[in-house]
C-alpha cells in the first residue's frame, strides 16, 4: 500500500509537470501582449474568478501586488452584488475561468466594457465566450487533469497559477523592481526582517572596534576584549581599512612570533577582508558570511574604504534573520 500511494503521488507530479511543459511550449505573442496591457495600466489590475479559479486569482493578485503591480482580487460572484463599484476607468480586468463560460465571470464583462477596461482572459478554452470577448486570451488548457476522474481542477489550477507567476515576474523585471522596492512592501514577518538594512543592525560609533596598524599588542587585545565582538578593524593614518584581526589571527600571530612584545596590529591582521555597505540588505550579509565562512563583516562608508560599522553573525541571529 505505501508503494501504491507514492506511485499515485508521482503520477500527479508527472501530469502536472507535463502540463507546465505544455504551457511553456505554446507561450508566444499573446503573453507579450498581456504584458504590454498590464504595463500600460494606469489604475489597478483586478483579478476575478470563482471557485478553485477564484482561489488561484487571490494568489495571482497577491503576487502582483507584492512585486510592484497594484492589484486586488474581486470575487466574481460578489461583483454582481455591489462589489463592481471597486472598478474604475484605467483599471485592467484579468478574468480566470477554465471553461470560459462561468456565469458569474461573464456577468462582469458588460460593466468592464462600459468602463472601457482592457480584458485579459486566462481560460482553458480560447474559443469560449470569455476567450472571444477578451482583448488578450491566454490559453491555460491542459492535456489532462491529475484527478483520475478528470473532474477536480488540479493540473489546470497549477498551470494557471504558474502563468500568473510568469506575468508577475516579467512585469517585475520590465519595471526594474528592485530589492529596495521589495523591502518597502514587505516590512513584516521573517521576510521583512531579512530585508532590514545592514545599517539598522551594525555596531557603529563608540561600539566600533578599531585600532591603527601600529597599535601594540596590548592595545589590540584591549580593543577586541572591550568591544565584545571577537574582532577589530585595522586602519591606516587616513582611517582607511587595511585589515581585520580575529581571535584566530591573534592565536596564529602569537604562535609564530619570536618576541610578542614587538608585535603590532599590522603584523597580526588579515589583509583585504570581506566588507559590505550600510545600505545592503541584511540577507546579503548572511549570504556573504555563509559563503566565506566568517562571522563578522566590516561596513564601509559608501564609496570609501573607511569603516562605518561592523555587523556580527550574532546581530543577525538576534534579529531573527538567520
Amino acid at each position: 500500500m505505501p508503494d501504491e500511494r507514492v506511485a499515485r503521488a508521482q503520477r500527479v507530479f508527472d501530469i502536472e509537470a507535463g502540463a507546465l511543459q505544455h504551457l511553456r511550449g505554446r507561450l508566444g505573442a499573446e503573453f507579450s501582449r498581456a504584458i504590454e496591457v498590464l504595463l500600460d495600466c494606469r489604475g489597478k489590475v483586478v483579478v476575478t474568478g470563482v471557485g478553485k479559479s477564484g482561489i488561484v486569482c487571490r494568489k495571482i493578485a497577491a503576487t502582483l501586488a507584492s512585486t510592484g503591480t497594484p492589484a486586488f482580487f474581486l470575487h466574481a460572484g460578489e461583483g454582481s452584488h455591489g462589489d463592481l463599484g471597486t472598478l474604475e476607468r484605467g483599471d485592467v480586468l484579468v478574468a480566470v475561468s477554465n471553461s470560459g463560460e462561468t456565469e458569474e465571470v461573464l456577468r462582469i464583462l458588460p460593466v468592464a466594457r462600459r468602463f472601457a477596461l482592457p480584458l485579459v482572459a486566462m481560460t482553458g478554452r480560447v474559443d469560449s465566450t470569455l476567450g472571444k470577448a477578451a482583448d488578450v486570451t491566454l490559453d491555460v488548457s491542459v492535456p489532462e487533469e491529475a484527478c483520475p476522474h478528470g473532474l477536480a481542477p488540479t493540473a489546470s489550477t497549477t498551470v494557471t497559477m504558474a502563468l500568473g507567476d510568469a506575468l508577475a515576474v516579467a512585469l517585475l523585471e520590465e519595471r526594474g523592481f528592485s530589492v529596495d522596492d521589495f523591502a518597502l512592501l514587505h516590512p513584516g514577518g521573517a521576510l521583512g526582517r531579512r530585508l532590514l538594512r545592514v545599517e539598522d543592525l551594525m555596531h557603529a560609533g563608540a561600539d566600533l572596534p578599531i585600532v591603527r596598524d601600529d597599535a601594540p599588542l596590548g592595545e589590540t587585545l584591549l580593543e577586541i576584549t572591550s568591544k565584545r565582538l571577537g574582532v577589530t578593524g585595522v586602519v591606516d593614518a587616513g582611517d582607511e581599512l587595511l585589515g581585520i584581526i580575529t581571535d584566530g589571527d591573534l592565536r596564529r600571530g602569537l604562535e609564530r612570533a619570536a618576541d610578542i612584545r614587538t608585535l603590532r596590529a599590522g603584523d597580526l591582521m588579515t589583509r583585504s577582508p570581506k566588507t559590505i555597505t550600510p545600505d545592503a540588505i541584511a540577507g546579503q550579509a548572511v549570504a556573504m558570511m555563509e559563503r566565506h565562512r566568517i562571522t563578522a563583516l566590516f561596513v564601509l562608508a559608501q564609496g570609501t574604504r573607511r569603516p562605518a560599522g561592523v555587523i556580527h553573525l550574532h546581530d543577525l541571529l538576534r534579529a531573527g534573520i538567520v
